[in-house]
C-alpha cells in the first residue's frame, strides 16, 4: 500500500475513532488501516476511541494490534489510559489494563499526570477503584 493511501487511511480511522463509528472501525482495519499510525497532528486512533469511552472500539482497536501506551499528539493528548481515567470511562479503562496498560505511567513523556491523578480529578470513585487495584499509586511530586 503507498504512502499516500496509508496516511488517508490513518486519518479516516481517528476520524471514525473520534465519532465512535464502530462500522466504519471495522471496515478501515479490514482495508489495512494501521491501529497505530497516528494523524499528521500526532493523534492515535486509540487515544480517540478512549476518550469517547467506547469500550467495544477501544477493544477492537487492541486486538488490531495498537498497543495500550502509546502516548497521542503533541504534548495536547496523552496516553489512551488517561484519556479513559480523565472522563470516567471505567470500562474502557478496564480494557485497557486487561490489555496490560500501565496503570502509572505518566503522559506527556513522563512529565504529566498519571491516570490516577486524572481520574481523581473528577467524582470517578469505580475508576479510581480500579486502577488502584492494578497497581496504580499515587505520584509525590516532589521526588
Amino acid at each position: 500500500m503507498n504512502r499516500r493511501r496509508q496516511k488517508k487511511l490513518s486519518r479516516r480511522l481517528v476520524e471514525a475513532a473520534t465519532f465512535g463509528d464502530s462500522t466504519q472501525i471495522h471496515a478501515l482495519l479490514r482495508a489495512g488501516a494501521c491501529p497505530e499510525a497516528s494523524t499528521t497532528e500526532g493523534t492515535t486512533p486509540l487515544y480517540a476511541a478512549s476518550v469517547t469511552g467506547a469500550a467495544d472500539n477501544v477493544l477492537r482497536l487492541l486486538a488490531a494490534g495498537a498497543l495500550p501506551d502509546t502516548e497521542s499528539g503533541s504534548g495536547a493528548d496523552g496516553t489512551p489510559l488517561c484519556a479513559a481515567a480523565c472522563w470516567g470511562h471505567t470500562e474502557t479503562v478496564r480494557a485497557l489494563l486487561a490489555h496490560g496498560a500501565d496503570p502509572n505511567l505518566r503522559e506527556d513523556h513522563g512529565m504529566g499526570r498519571s491516570p490516577l491523578e486524572w481520574a481523581m480529578t473528577g467524582p470517578y470513585p469505580e475508576t479510581i477503584a480500579m486502577l488502584v487495584a492494578a497497581g496504580a499509586r499515587p505520584h509525590d511530586r516532589a521526588t
